[in-house]
This record gives C-alpha cells, sequence and structure tokens, in this order.
C-alpha cells in the first residue's frame, strides 16, 4: 500500500453535511462528525489483527492517533490517518502520513549524532569504573570535575544536534508558501516533539497529494499515557504549546475557524457577589466563566482583579489572595490592603484557611471518604493544563467524602454521578480536577470538565465544581471567620 493515501469510509444513509469552514483543531467540542466517523473506522482497524504486533495495550505503548477527513478534485471523501512521534519504532508504516522532516536530511544529523552520544557515554562510563571507589579530598574534586565538564559537553553537544535536526522540518501551508520549524517559533526555541503530532503530519501529507481538508480529529488508542490523562478513543484538542504556531501556519488561506478563546464571555457587571465583608477584607462569590486575574490577551482584561479595583480604588496591594479556575466557580478571599494580604497569604502557606468544594463527578467512585496525594506540574505542551508526575511534580494533596450518588447513567452518559465534598490540603493549579480524573485519583473527571473530561462539555454545560466554604482567623481582629455559600449545581 502506499504511504498515505486517503482511505475510504462508510458514510451513513443521511451524511451530515460537510463543514463551510475547517473546525478548528484546538477545541474538543469542534470535533465534526464526519472526522468522528473516520475516527470509528480507524478505531475498528486499531483493534483488528494487523495492529496487533505494535501492543498498543502494553504498558507505555499507548499513542495519540489522528485523522484527517479530505476531498479529492472531484469532491469524494476520504480520510487520511497518522500517529504521533514513531509507531512501534519506526517513522513510517504503509498506509500513515509519513514526518514532516526531510528523512535524508534528518539522518546526516541523527545518525553520526547517536554516535557522538553514545561514546560521551561510554567516556562517562569509563570514567566512573576507573575512579577510585572511595576517592576523597583532591580525588574526589576532580573526579567530579570531570563528570561535569562531560555532561556539560553532552548538554551543549545535544542542543547543536537538536537545531540541526530541526532544521529538517519543513511546513507547507493552504497557500503552498513553505516555513521552516525553527522559523515558527522564533524567537523562542522550539519545544521537543514539536511537528511530529499526527495534525501537522496529516495536513502536509493532504497538500502534498493535492487535496482539501475537510475536519481533522485526534484521540487516544491504546493503554493510558503515564501521567494518566490520556484514555482509549477519548478526543482531543490539539496541543497548543507544540502546534498551534505550525498549524496556524499550515492552515493559513484555508477557510478555518479560529481557536477558541476562554475568559472572553460576557459576564454580570454586578459580579463578583460579595458574600462577606468588613473594614479589612472581603470575600465573593466568583461566576464559572469570569478570570480571576487578567489573561495575557488584551481581549482577557476583564477578572475579578479589574472589578475590584474600580469598586475599592483606595485599596492597596494584590486584592485577591489565592486564585480560582476560570472554569470554577465559589469563594474567593480579598484583602483590602498590602498588610491584611500578606497576613492572610501567611495563612495559606500555613494551612490555616480552611476551602471545601462541592463537585459532581462524572462516574461512580468507589469508597466513601479518602484522601488522593499525587504530585503534580504544568504540562510544559499543552497549558494550561497539569499531569501527575512523581519525579518532577509538586506534592498534592486532597481529602474528599462522598455526598450523594446518582446510580446510572443520566441521559447521554454511560456512568453514574457521584456528588462529592474536597478539602485540599495544598493549592495546585487544577489540583481537584487533575484528582478527580486521574485513574490513581478518584477515575471520575469532574462533569463539564473540557481539559480532563472523557467527553467535551456541551456548549451551555460548565464545570460543576464551586469553592462553597472558607473558615479562617481574622488577621486582624482575631475572630473567627467562617463564609459559606452553597452551590449553584
Amino acid at each position: 500500500m502506499t504511504i498515505g493515501v486517503p482511505h475510504p469510509f462508510a458514510l451513513p444513509a443521511s451524511p451530515p453535511a460537510r463543514p463551510r469552514r475547517f473546525p478548528t483543531p484546538f477545541d474538543r467540542r469542534a470535533v465534526h462528525p464526519l472526522a468522528q466517523q473516520a475516527a470509528a473506522a480507524l478505531m475498528d482497524t486499531l483493534q483488528g489483527p494487523s495492529a496487533h504486533a505494535w501492543q498498543l495495550h502494553e504498558p507505555g505503548h499507548g499513542k495519540m492517533f489522528g485523522v484527517l477527513v479530505v476531498a479529492g478534485p472531484d469532491g469524494a471523501l476520504g480520510y487520511l490517518r497518522a500517529f504521533s512521534g514513531m509507531l512501534h519504532g519506526q517513522w513510517e508504516w504503509p498506509g500513515w502520513a509519513p514526518p514532516t522532516f526531510d528523512a535524508a536530511q534528518r539522518d546526516l544529523v541523527w545518525i553520526p549524532g547517536e554516535a557522538e552520544m553514545r561514546g560521551v557515554a561510554a567516556e562517562r562510563a569509563a570514567l566512573l569504573a576507573t575512579g577510585p571507589s572511595d576517592a576523597t579530598g583532591a580525588e574526589s574534586a576532580r573526579l567530579t570535575a570531570a563528570l561535569a565538564a562531560l555532561d556539560a559537553r553532552r548538554t551543549a553537544r545535544s542542543r547543536v544536534l537538536l537545531a540541526q535536526i530541526q532544521d529538517s522540518y519543513r511546513f507547507t501551508n493552504a497557500r503552498g508558501e513553505v516555513r521552516a520549524l525553527r522559523d515558527l517559533f522564533a524567537p523562542a526555541e522550539p519545544p521537543a516533539g514539536a511537528g511530529d503530532c499526527a495534525a501537522p503530519k496529516l495536513l502536509a501529507q493532504a497538500f502534498r497529494l493535492g487535496l482539501t481538508p475537510v475536519a481533522l480529529a485526534e484521540f487516544w488508542w491504546g493503554a493510558p499515557s503515564a501521567t494518566g490523562d490520556r484514555r482509549a478513543g477519548v478526543f482531543y484538542a490539539a496541543c497548543r504549546g507544540k502546534c498551534l504556531p505550525i498549524l496556524t501556519h499550515m492552515l493559513d488561506g484555508l477557510p478555518a475557524d479560529p481557536p477558541p478563546l476562554f475568559g472572553a464571555a460576557a459576564i454580570s457587571v454586578d459580579e463578583p457577589r460579595t458574600v462577606y465583608e468588613d473594614d479589612h477584607l472581603l470575600v465573593v462569590d466568583k461566576p464559572s466563566g469570569l478570570l480571576t486575574v487578567p489573561g495575557r490577551s488584551a481581549v482577557l482584561q476583564d477578572c475579578v482583579v479589574s472589578r475590584l479595583r474600580a469598586r475599592y480604588p483606595a485599596a492597596t496591594g494584590p486584592l485577591v489572595v489565592h486564585r480560582l479556575d476560570l472554569d470554577t466557580s465559589g469563594l474567593l478571599l480579598v484583602a483590602k490592603s498590602l498588610d491584611v494580604a500578606k497576613a492572610l497569604q501567611r495563612l495559606f502557606s500555613l494551612r490555616e484557611i480552611t476551602k471545601h468544594y462541592v463537585a459532581w463527578l462524572d462516574g461512580e467512585v468507589a469508597g466513601e471518604r479518602g484522601h488522593i496525594a499525587l504530585p503534580l506540574r504544568p504540562d510544559i505542551d499543552d497549558r494550561p493544563r497539569n499531569i501527575h508526575d512523581p519525579v518532577h511534580g509538586k506534592p498534592a494533596h486532597t481529602e474528599w467524602r462522598v455526598l450523594g450518588r446518582v446510580l446510572g447513567p443520566p441521559a447521554g452518559r454511560t456512568a453514574g454521578r457521584t456528588r462529592v465534598l474536597f478539602t485540599p490540603h495544598t493549592g495546585r493549579s487544577h489540583q481537584l480536577r487533575v484528582h478527580a480524573a486521574h485513574p490513581a485519583g478518584l477515575d471520575a473527571p469532574i462533569v463539564g470538565d473540557r481539559l480532563y473530561g472523557r467527553t467535551p462539555p456541551e456548549d451551555d454545560e460548565r464545570l460543576l465544581l464551586h469553592a462553597e466554604r472558607l473558615a479562617f482567623v481574622h488577621p486582624v481582629t482575631g475572630a473567627p471567620v467562617v463564609v459559606e455559600a452553597p452551590a449553584p449545581f
């Protein structure tokens, strides 16, 4: 079979209309029914005997796959298929879109470069083997310095080789314009693996074959990812860290929807509502969809802080002393002066402020209560997502208790729901969302979670997570303060 030719797929008797514009690959909710149909065909293939040798369901072998529905010159539909990175140790397989680099140019760098790195590793091993095991004083210092110099040389050389490999990547857009990978990310350095995701491979192959892209979908297949945030058969948005500059260029010239801009929705001017106030501080009830602090974009300046600045022009300091996610609603603690802000931040650092959250989870949770300890870190390739990382993650601890259950599938769902009370003992970004969704946590994402849910939320569906209670000792008066705002769901 020729590499990367379109595959036919069965359409229903009344197929869905083709999209007038290419749906953005950066929104899970935008996966078109035609792309879903093509993905279902590929999932069937991945369950067939031809894919058994890839051992996708073995730990560590799961992978992101993608399909691109394309139209030929005669208007007939088919789909291209691709995998991220390498599949079973190979960059190319018959019937799949090839990588976006020039293989010959890459090999001129990779083959001797790999041999060079093996030589450095052998040199390091030899240095450790010949050095005295009980070295002390000057001998120990010399060995340490020699190892450090060797490691620095390896790091510097690796960067040079990586840049040379990245120079072998080229991307054509719908206008026929070609740009290099490093040019697309300049002045920043491209992240590792940029250009190896399924989406750029698919678009590159479509343009190479003279086909018109119609709709795209990417999904995970096989064993869960090592970070636990990817599940078989679930559609995911393209990662912004690796793919946004590349796909923005490649889609130029094609009628395409822009990436979604979360946080720009119109929120009533009387929000956030104040639920407690004295001369020193206040507590407000933030609605879902309102940012706590300004976003990076110039159009994302409307937030709790900007609204409170207008209400309290004499206030000093940062105002809010902690944050809630854009999609989360509930209680936020606000200081009217810098001194009170510092005092409240100290209470947070000492874990002397108790926060309770309530959530509906998409699934039937086993047990009635427990403790989750999963270290977390930002996903540098797909912000604002966070992932579990037992090596580099920061400690994150959550207590949970079941408040209620709805057994059996609600409309449009495949499992029941569980209402849970969360008490976080650390304040990592997206902590409750990841702890709920992760297989080693509750294995039941919060309903309406556009980042970690099993399915994307409907257009009018919000994240069902609410900060309903704050309890602390007033930093000025010394009186106990308890503020509650029942969840609106």
